[in-house]
């Protein structure tokens, strides 16, 4: 039975999905100037539920994409493939820093500005890189799944799927490992159904997350700190610059690659959250024809670790606070940040407030005030949706480029459908 109703929907369903996100990014912004924080409170449900069935997904998605791409990888190329996944992060996150360092020292920001009336701020614990390595293992499965901790996941599904293609080699088990391997694949195949009901609330989610962010912050904040802002942006964009040279130069064809890239890099701007963003990070991988086998080892663990924009936002704020301390850092200091950087990026895995702790540590590595941190944490949302989007950003270049190494061919997927897809 028709509705008046029914053609909105049809126009809707049928619009591609990055121009739901695109207007949705732009009618929250509007409409969050326009409205203030009563229209974005009473918005805020939808962006709830956004939230809500992206963590919902994640861990099928995560568990079942890796053991399925175990079992199809060659011998043998896990290793390498990590291997090359920890040498691009470690690299990108230094260059990132270097990157920030050079566009700050370049523009300057916070020039002028006094600590005067900055309030204390409270800095959780940096836990440390040993402790997040040791919780790669974890002392619980059902704890792991439960707090949706990653690196627990993706190591759940690494020793299983390692498991599962054993016992497809053995002689005695081969068949029970056929089946265990065909109940995988049919779960995988449910879960990419499911994300693809999941990605009509996608826009309607991002419009609501962003007219509560716009009415939370407000022209003034912007105007308040605009000059840090402004820099950062710009090394985001320069950085994202060194991305489009890294997938020329590997061959990766870059419209194909942004055309799949530019919903979950939206939708990471809008959510801020990398990890809220995974599920639309691994079906552009699908979609763009990487191996499973490669991104969903990449992907998830970049989620946790690799975080450039962040790396940018700790270059960037080193030299306001320098700035507005009236100090200067030399040459020294800036490779001392570099260094701390970019091991810091790993060691806050997972922290909640992790930006905020990565400065700090960086400041106290370098003798810069901490009360600094109290003016950042005021555009803290406006420059954690570009940092956040340039993470994810980096995930899927890393992924890239490491098929392209691996001998793979980056091609754009035209199915609309979330289906399983034929992999070599």
């Amino acid at each position: 039975m028709s509705t008046p109703l029914m053609p909105l929907w049809r126009g809707y369903r049928d619009a591609s999905l990055i121009l739901r996100v695109t207007l949705a990014l732009v009618l929250g912004a509007v409409v969050g100037l326009l409205g203030g924080p009563a229209v974005g409170e009473a918005l805020a449900p939808l962006g709830e539920l956004l939230m809500r069935l992206l963590k919902f997904i994640i861990l099928p998605i995560v568990l079942f994409t890796l053991m399925s791409g175990i079992n199809q990888g060659r011998d043998g190329s896990l290793g390498r493939i990590g291997r090359k996944v920890f040498l691009y992060y470690l690299a990108t996150s230094a260059l990132a820093i270097a990157v920030g360092l050079a566009v700050a020292t370049l523009l300057s920001p916070g020039e002028g500005m006094s600590l005067e009336g900055a309030a204390s701020v409270s800095v959780p614990d940096n836990p440390g890189i040993l402790s997040v390595l040791l919780g790669i293992v974890p002392t619980n499965i059902v704890g792991a799944f439960a707090e949706q901790n990653l690196l627990g996941i993706i190591f759940t599904a690494m020793v299983f799927g390692l498991a599962i293609a054993r016992l497809r080699q053995s002689e005695s088990h081969g068949e029970l490992g056929e089946r265990l391997h065909g109940l995988v694949e049919a779960l995988n195949a449910a879960t990419l159904k499911v994300m693809s009901g999941i990605l009509h609330v996608v826009p309607l989610g991002v419009f609501a997350i962003v007219a509560g962010t716009v009415a939370e912050q407000g022209l003034e904040t912007l105007l308040s700190l605009g000059d840090m802002v402004v820099v950062l942006y710009v090394a985001l964009g320069v950085h994202l610059l060194v991305y489009l040279g890294l997938l020329k130069g590997f061959g990766v064809p870059i419209r194909a690659f942004f055309r799949e890239a530019r919903t979950p890099m939206a939708t990471a701007f809008a959510t801020q959250s990398s990890s809220g963003t995974l599920p639309l990070t691994l079906d552009a991988a699908r979609r763009l024809g990487l191996p499973r086998g490669l991104y969903g080892f990449s992907l998830p663990l970049g989620a946790t670790l690799n975080m450039d924009g962040a790396a940018i936002r700790i270059a960037i704020s080193a030299v306001f606070a320098a700035n507005v301390a009236g100090a200067s850092l030399d040459f020294a200091s800036m490779l001392q940040i570099v260094a701390v950087g970019t091991l810091i990026s790993v060691g806050t895995a997972g922290v909640p407030g992790a930006g905020i702790v990565m400065i700090a540590t960086v400041f106290s590595q370098v003798g810069l005030p901490i009360e600094a941190v109290a003016l950042l944490t005021a555009i803290d949302a406006l420059v954690g949706m570009g940092c956040t989007a340039l993470n994810v950003t980096g995930d899927l270049v890393g992924s890239a480029l490491i098929g392209r190494s691996e001998g793979e061919r980056v091609e754009e997927r035209v199915d609309t459908d979330a289906q399983p897809v034929a992999e070599d």
